[in-house]
């Protein structure tokens, strides 16, 4: 028995989801474990992925329930690729086994790897480099029939390399549906770029509502973030379709006035506001963040709910 580690991550793992399809190609029985070792799992190697450094102490209960355990992603390390299990394996040319992932309806991969930015933290620069396209098309991407045709693209950065042409044509021939579920980088959208994603289906993780994804992390970008903002709504995309994912807690120095101020703009240009805490030890951060993503902040002033005492 394989038993395939799911430590982190809401969507389903790509990397599992292809360690299944190597071992179940060489008989191997495969099962996918999110939680601890019962009395009933008979004895097997253990192939865990980490996503997130801040997943260690799971790691680590993990490991106590489930002793050895040969652990895999950028949580661990940039370099963890799947070559480490099996060198002389073409892995990219594995179709990911879906079936560990019951549930999953949809079809989830990369158009292309790495980003034209640099940003001090992120690790995407550092793990995969520039952008480069992977030679994947949508149609390679999808899981065929009966699956609906809606695909969750993992590219950190859609429109940085020359091929996304091709595949925005694709997604609007083959009346896919899509998620840029990483985000698109508002900083240096195009005209070309926004007319082509508001010819395309593009929605949620869920695939509920239209959404794209996008972030304002620093303050300083404010004026290039609300650039591409107007870039968006000139071509057919209004701004209350946008999530807009700001960090918070990283720079140093950063007070909560300057994070109320990039909320308050967001707000007031109707964008979905979705701060996402750096520093995990700040409770104000933490309670910022629920305050936001619950949409309290429309009925109850920050300061009240940090402190209920007050009156206004």
């Amino acid at each position: 028995m394989k038993y395939l580690i799911h430590c982190d991550g809401t969507l389903p793992n790509l990397a599992l989801m292809t360690l299944a399809r190597y071992f179940r190609d060489r008989g191997e029985a495969v099962r996918l474990i999110r939680s601890a070792k019962t009395l009933w799992d008979e004895p097997g190697e253990c192939y865990g992925s980490s996503i997130f450094s801040y997943s260690e102490p799971k790691r680590k209960a993990l490991e106590s329930s489930w002793g050895a355990i040969r652990w895999g992603g950028t949580g661990v390390d940039l370099r963890s690729n799947l070559s480490e299990i099996d060198p002389s394996e073409d892995w990219d040319s594995l179709r990911p086994d879906y079936s560990i992932y019951p549930e999953y309806r949809f079809s989830l991969g990369f158009t292309q790897r790495g980003c034209r930015m640099n940003c001090a933290f992120c690790v995407v620069p550092r793990k995969e480099g520039k952008p480069k396209a992977t030679g994947k098309t949508i149609a390679e991407i999808w899981r065929g029939e009966p699956w609906p045709k809606k695909v969750v693209l993992l590219d950190n950065d859609h429109f940085g390399v020359p091929e996304w042409r091709e595949r925005i044509e694709e997604i609007r021939e083959g009346k896919f549906k899509v998620s840029f579920c990483q985000g698109i980088n508002i900083r240096q959208i195009t005209e070309e770029a926004a007319t082509a994603l508001a010819s395309v289906e593009y929605r949620d993780n869920e695939f509920r509502e239209r959404i794209l994804y996008t972030a304002w992390d620093n303050l300083g970008d404010e004026r290039v973030f609300k650039r591409g903002v107007e870039i968006l709504r000139i071509a057919g995309i209004p701004s209350t379709h946008l999530r807009v994912y700001m960090l918070i807690g990283y720079r140093a120095g950063e007070n909560m006035e300057e994070i109320l101020y990039r909320f308050g703009e967001l707000v007031s240009l109707g964008c979905q506001p979705y701060p996402m805490v750096y520093d995990r030890q700040r409770k104000d951060l933490k309670a910022f963040q629920r305050w936001a993503v619950t949409g309290l902040y429309r009925a109850v002033p920050w300061k009240k709910y940090l402190d209920p005492r007050l009156t206004a």
